[in-house]
């Protein structure tokens, strides 16, 4: 698919069908995201693959509440996602990083960063992985991850390391559009700025 297809089509999925995906595309989605930019090439991110209903269904289990709170969620298909992709940020490896000699910053500030660049790289990586999902002819979801520190305790994820989003993938089922979407695009004249504000 050519790139500006695969930007058009781009859109977030929220039903799936469960049926698993191929190795080989799982690991191209995976391996895509780790080409992603990331700030003096720290790559402070981590991820973790989720693949098939046993792995899955423990993420959900641990990011939901309770089992009522599951049951009243809007988007009953997005639990049949097959594969789901925990983007998680180590601010302690950019710290580190620019603390380098090359970069020296040797005092480990994070005064120094105007933004959070370990959670704006870890985006980064997910949104490759959003739009190789979509080149592979699927759907994908890039959404928030709720009550952290059970979901560390489910997988074994460090405290040093933030989940940042997730990314589930599988063939997309029919949805309903997202209400957000009546707000339509923003003319560009609205947000685009050229040669100053």
């Amino acid at each position: 698919m050519e790139f500006q297809d695969v930007v058009r089509r781009r859109r977030m999925v929220r039903n799936f069908d469960s049926r698993p995906l191929p190795r080989d595309l799982v690991d191209r989605i995976v391996a895509n995201g780790l080409r992603a930019p990331s700030a003096g090439f720290t790559q402070g991110w981590a991820f973790v693959v989720l693949e098939g209903a046993e792995e899955t269904s423990r993420f959900w289990s641990a990011t939901f509440a309770s089992a009522e709170a599951r049951a009243g969620f809007r988007w009953q298909g997005l639990f049949e996602a097959p594969l789901l992709i925990v983007a998680l940020s180590h601010k302690d490896a950019y710290l580190d990083r620019y603390a380098e000699a090359d970069k020296g910053w040797a005092d480990r500030s994070e005064t120094r960063w105007p933004v959070a660049y370990w959670d704006i790289d870890a985006g980064f990586a997910s949104l490759l992985m959003v739009l190789t999902a979509v080149d592979a002819g699927l759907g994908a979801l890039f959404f928030a991850v709720a009550e952290h520190d059970r979901f560390r305790a489910a997988f074994g994820v460090p405290g040093s390391y933030k989940p940042v989003g997730a990314v589930a993938v599988g063939y997309a089922r029919p949805d309903e559009p997202s209400r957000s979407l009546q707000r339509g695009w923003k003319p560009s004249d609205a947000v685009v700025h050229r040669g100053r504000w």
